[in-house]
């Protein structure tokens, strides 16, 4: 499979997970509507995704989120087979993604240092 067309799937299910998490179609009560997919791996073979999720609350809640998402996989797999009208569906795995909290606390560490120059 070509590259472009692995980054255009990804990209669709980027989308439909979003979609899912946002309209709260995913009816499991620990999944946050505050959550997002930061990005999504696809096997070469297209049998599986590994989608990485963020979010704006704590480090507990996105945990949360994640295993209800991981519960959820089936249902959600399912949903994505209709959308991505494909051959095969991948098996999804839900990862939390502490990247960007950890990317910000640099960043915070950054501003806080003084420049002394001449």
């Amino acid at each position: 499979m070509s590259q472009y067309s692995q980054k255009r799937i990804e990209s669709k299910i980027e989308e439909a997970i979003s979609t899912l998490i946002v309209t709260g179609e995913i009816k499991n009560s620990s999944v946050s509507t505050l959550c997002s997919v930061s990005r999504v791996s696809l096997s070469h073979d297209n049998a599986y995704a590994t989608i990485y999720i963020t979010s704006v609350l704590d480090d507990e809640s996105l945990n949360k989120s994640v295993a209800g998402l991981q519960k959820a996989a089936p249902f959600i797999q399912g949903r994505l087979g209709k959308f991505l009208a494909t051959r095969n569906t991948p098996k999804l795995t839900f990862k939390a993604d502490k990247s960007f909290k950890e990317a910000q606390k640099i960043n915070n560490l950054i501003d806080s240092l003084e420049y002394y120059g001449d």
